[in-house]
């Protein structure tokens, strides 16, 4: 299990992880029979990223189409919802989604939060057909490549965009400007310097601003964030 890990974690990380399949590394990597990489909420829009066949998609889609299970609660809390027996012994109970699953061929669902800094971006669903467990080293290895994938998913959303900025990128200030921002949020967030960056380029895009602003407003203090609220993860103005 070890290196059906490592060999998981180094498909997703290849080249950045450019080309790299969202979803099937879990497959690979973990006692489960299928996955999915969703996003939920305004950030990002709702919708699924990848999944490894039409049962994990269409977990997606009831809990997209009813507003409730696993995949919200997990993005909400930012944290793992596991349910080892979700027909006949389920941990907590959807009214909608806990119907609907009735008919499908699910005995365990499990949800990891994709989580960069303050922002919620989505989740990871992962199900097997009969029931059973994860074990702690299993969800410990689900939350490290879920880490990973919602590094790769949140920097696969903002290279699509098309982000004007004040300034020209190349210019020394825009870096230097970006760079000292870079460092007051990785210290307001304990987190890694890329992960510090990608979460700026977020609220510039979420706020329709360019990056060079809301660098400017980092390091005059108009914007910090600190985490007080982590089922919202905003940014204090």
């Amino acid at each position: 299990m070890p290196e059906r890990f490592d060999s998981a974690m180094e498909s997703l990380t290849r080249n950045d992880g450019r080309g790299a399949d969202l979803a099937q590394p879990f497959v690979d990597a973990l006692p489960v029979h299928g996955a999915s990489v969703s996003t939920l909420g305004t950030l990002l829009g709702t919708g699924t990223v990848s999944a490894t066949d039409q049962q994990a998609a269409r977990i997606d889609e009831l809990q997209f189409d009813l507003g409730e299970g696993p995949c919200w609660d997990a993005m909400l809390a930012a944290a793992p919802v596991l349910e080892p027996d979700i027909r006949n012994s389920p941990g907590r109970v959807w009214p909608a989604f806990s119907e609907a699953i009735r008919s499908e061929n699910i005995g365990a669902i499990f949800a990891f939060p994709l989580v960069v800094g303050p922002l919620h971006l989505g989740a990871v669903d992962l199900y097997c057909s009969t029931p059973q467990g994860l074990s702690a080293a299993d969800t410990q290895r689900s939350e490290a490549l879920s880490a990973v994938v919602g590094r790769l998913v949140l920097r696969r959303a903002l290279a699509q965009l098309d982000q004007p900025e004040s300034l020209d990128p190349n210019d020394p200030f825009f870096r230097r400007t970006l760079h000292q921002a870079t460092g007051m949020v990785l210290a307001q967030l304990n987190i890694p310097p890329d992960d510090a960056r990608l979460v700026i380029q977020a609220h510039a895009f979420a706020t329709s601003r360019p990056v060079q602003a809301v660098a400017e407003d980092i390091l005059a203090r108009r914007l910090d964030f600190s985490v007080s609220d982590s089922s919202t993860g905003g940014p204090h103005d």
